[in-house]
């Protein structure tokens, strides 16, 4: 490197020449711009994916709630001798191949009037998912009483896809990770169907 040769103030001014070229050196901006820009950019589009899927999975699993309800409701299933299992497994038919039939929990009540009825949770105190209403193998009349009785069925299911997106803070753990518990569950008295 060569020195600057004397006086001193002639150092300076170049040094303050190739300063002033450095700072209005433009090359490389837009790169550097997108840099800063970037992380904002691809984790608004990654939360707007999550809660898309986390809609589409709630959805999905409300209208198979209602349609696995009804034939409670109309009395189908009671005539059928519709099992809880089998209860569950039209939950998942109609709420689509999306919904994981393992990690679903129903939970199904009755009472002859609608203050007799209290909504359950889907999670216990220690953050965990509660388990369905009876055994696979018993009959959904005994959980879902007589005709002209309220009913509320409430379907629980395990969304482990919130993992996924852990800067959205989608679980129920008091941390907000771990796996989502959605729930959706349905309320009616049910018809005369003797």
């Amino acid at each position: 490197m060569r020195r600057c040769p004397p006086p001193p103030a002639r150092c300076a001014v170049k040094r303050r020449l190739s300063v002033r070229r450095w700072l209005s050196n433009d090359d490389g901006a837009a790169a550097l711009e997108f840099a800063i820009v970037a992380l904002p950019f691809f984790m608004l589009v990654l939360g707007i994916l999550g809660m898309g899927l986390y809609f589409l999975a709630n959805s999905q699993l409300e209208y198979g709630v209602e349609v696995a309800a009804r034939r409670v409701r109309t009395g189908e299933a009671q005539k059928d001798s519709t099992t809880v299992g089998r209860f569950k497994q039209d939950v998942c038919t109609a709420a689509g191949s999306y919904i994981d039939c393992d990690k679903l929990s129903v939970i199904v009540q009755h009472a002859s009037s609608w203050s007799g009825i209290s909504p359950q949770a889907c999670v216990d105190s220690k953050g965990n998912m509660v388990g369905s209403t009876g055994s696979t193998g018993d009959l959904v009349s005994k959980y879902t009483g007589e005709e002209s009785e309220v009913v509320l069925v409430t379907v629980c299911y395990q969304w482990d896809l919130a993992s996924s997106f852990s800067f959205l803070r989608l679980g129920n753990a008091s941390d907000g990770t771990g796996p989502s518990i959605i729930q959706a569950a349905t309320a009616f008295r049910s018809e005369p169907y003797q």
